[in-house]
Parts: structure tokens; C-alpha cells; sequence
């Protein structure tokens, strides 16, 4: 029998504070449990605003120690309470004015696995990343859970196939692309590049995108998050474009091995070619 992962995104509106956002997160993990979620990820910078629409040093404030701070301390004991792996994106403190955008990962009995940084960070209209965040510096880890191996590939870094594919490398099953992307600038894309993702490296994607426009900036942020199988298919329907939602999808991981038998990419690769590719 195929092995099934009950699998829960969430995409949140900005409430207006940081406590009440982690609050509804917290709420909104309490229903994904309740309908059987094994793994959840939340969105992009998830207990704030998207303030990277501006360029201000007073959200900077909006730091905390990864894994020391508070705010994954309670993930961890939610993730023990759910017995749910629990992806959670924030911004990270590594010392005074060294900050990343982070993603901690948890696994089902609570256990702090690690975190994924991310690499690649814009500096564009209403996306002014490089005053808030360096770029990452842990690579492109696989993390090894209760649901299985699962990777993380956040926002802007979906453009750049390289890290989809070094995750595939080290054994992912499903990807989690938490994500603040709006409707003007990427909306084309967003059912475009994921699926693609998918099936180019034979895994599933779970895509999820914050919701509203937010006090800041102009960004009208779309929702739509939703689960790509290794076919490029959508796994149920995509969230609402306006309101809150948790999204929970069972996904089938025989698919990925049906997948793989048919299409044979990692066997057909030819690493021995593409040294240019690493050239400045």
C-alpha cells in the first residue's frame, strides 16, 4: 500500500501585531491537527508584517534566536503537542545586526532539527530584502522527520532552479515554499513555476503565500497556497486569494517513486557537464 502524508499549509492577513498573529498561527495549527495533519508549514515571516516593503531599522526588532527564542520554543511544544512536523518561518537573530530570513524546522515529538536560511535575496520595488536579511549560508539542507525527508525554499529563491534541484539531490520528498509574493508583480507565475519545480525533481511542493495588503506597501499579497504533486498537478484546490485558510491535502509518496520509475532524471543527469553553470 502507498505510504499517505496528511500534509497542512497556512496563509494568514496581518492582524495588526506580532502576539496576535502567533496566536492565530497557533489556532490555525490546532485545526490542521484536528483534521490529521502530520507536517504544517506556515508562511513567509510569519508572525509579522511583510516590512520589507519598506526600508525601516525599527523592524528589526522583529528578530529572535533561532533556536533559543520564544517563539520556537512554543513551536517546538506545539509540535509535541500535535505530534505534527512544524515549519516555521521568522526572522532570525543570529547576533546583534547579523539577521537572516529563516525557516525552523521541528520535528513531531518537538525535536529542533534545524534551519533553512535563505540564499537568495532581491533588493527590487517593494521586496527592499537586502537592508533586513544576508544571504543564507547553511546551503540547501534536507531535513530527516517523522513524514520523511522534507526541504524548505523560500520565496523569491523558487526563481532559481539550482536549489530545487540540490534538494531533490539530498533526498526531499516534499518542499515547502513559504512565500509573501503579490499579485501585480508574480501572480503569472504562481501556479507556473511550483508545478514546475515538481516535476523537474520528482518530489511534492507545498506553496504557500500570505493574504491581503498590508498598512506598508502597495502589495496585494494573493494567497492561492496549494499542494503540486511530481506530475505538476494541483492536490485538491488552491486556497482562497483573500482570506485566511489552512490548506490540508493528503499526499500520496508512492507517486513519487511511479514518478521516478517512468521518467529517470536523477539517472539521466550529467553533473560532468555543467561546470560552467558554477563559473562567476
Amino acid at each position: 500500500m502507498s505510504e499517505i502524508v496528511r500534509a497542512a499549509l497556512v496563509q494568514q492577513r496581518w492582524t495588526g501585531d506580532k502576539d496576535s498573529m502567533i496566536e492565530a498561527a497557533v489556532a490555525h495549527i490546532a485545526t490542521a491537527a484536528s483534521q490529521g495533519a502530520q507536517v504544517l508549514c506556515l508562511q513567509e515571516l510569519f508572525y509579522g508584517p511583510y516590512f520589507c516593503q519598506v526600508q525601516d531599522a525599527d523592524y528589526y526588532s522583529y528578530t529572535e534566536q533561532i533556536p533559543d527564542g520564544p517563539t520556537t520554543q512554543l513551536m517546538c511544544e506545539l509540535a509535541d503537542q500535535h505530534n505534527m512536523v512544524l515549519v516555521v518561518p521568522m526572522y532570525e537573530q543570529e547576533q546583534p545586526g547579523v539577521y537572516y530570513n529563516t525557516a525552523a524546522v521541528i520535528d513531531a515529538d518537538g525535536t529542533y532539527l534545524g534551519k533553512h536560511r535563505k540564499n537568495h535575496i532581491p533588493q527590487v520595488k517593494g521586496f527592499w530584502e537586502k537592508f533586513y536579511f544576508r544571504p543564507g549560508n547553511l546551503g540547501y539542507p534536507v531535513f530527516d522527520t517523522a513524514v520523511g525527508k522534507i526541504g524548505v525554499y523560500i520565496c523569491y529563491e523558487r526563481h532559481f532552479p539550482e536549489g530545487w534541484r540540490a534538494l531533490g539531490l539530498g533526498g526531499a520528498r516534499i518542499v515547502f515554499n513559504p512565500s509573501a509574493t503579490s499579485r501585480g508583480l508574480s501572480q503569472y507565475l504562481w501556479r507556473l513555476e511550483q508545478p514546475a519545480a515538481a516535476v523537474a525533481n520528482e518530489y511534492f511542493v507545498g506553496a504557500i503565500n500570505r493574504v491581503g495588503v498590508e498598512p506598508l506597501g502597495e502589495n496585494d499579497f494573493y494567497g492561492q497556497s496549494y499542494f503540486a504533486d511530481p506530475r505538476g498537478q494541483l492536490v485538491g484546490e488552491a486556497a482562497s486569494d483573500g482570506e485566511d485558510e489552512v490548506v490540508v491535502r493528503d499526499l500520496d509518496m508512492g507517486v513519487l517513486t511511479e514518478v521516478r520509475d517512468l521518467w529517470q532524471f536523477y539517472r539521466d543527469r550529467r553533473p560532468d557537464t555543467y561546470d560552467s553553470l558554477t563559473g562567476a
